[in-house]
């Protein structure tokens, strides 16, 4: 496949799925290490408490 001189290679893969790499300021958590065996956790922000959960088709809700 011949690219343009201007392309960058790698535009578009967020669009298409592609995982970026994450950026020095930001941490990232595997879901599975957050939730171990349960399938609901409570986030204390700011002394508001929101509730992330796992659904039966593994999506996360995140709800206040």
């Amino acid at each position: 496949m011949n690219r343009l001189p201007s392309q960058d290679p790698s535009a578009g893969e967020a669009a298409c799925g592609a995982s970026e790499p994450v950026a020095p300021s930001l941490s990232r958590i595997k879901s599975q290490d957050l939730f171990k065996q349960m399938r609901e956790v409570e986030i204390d922000h700011e002394g508001r408490i929101y509730r992330l959960r796992l659904t039966q088709l593994n999506k996360l809700i995140l709800t206040a």
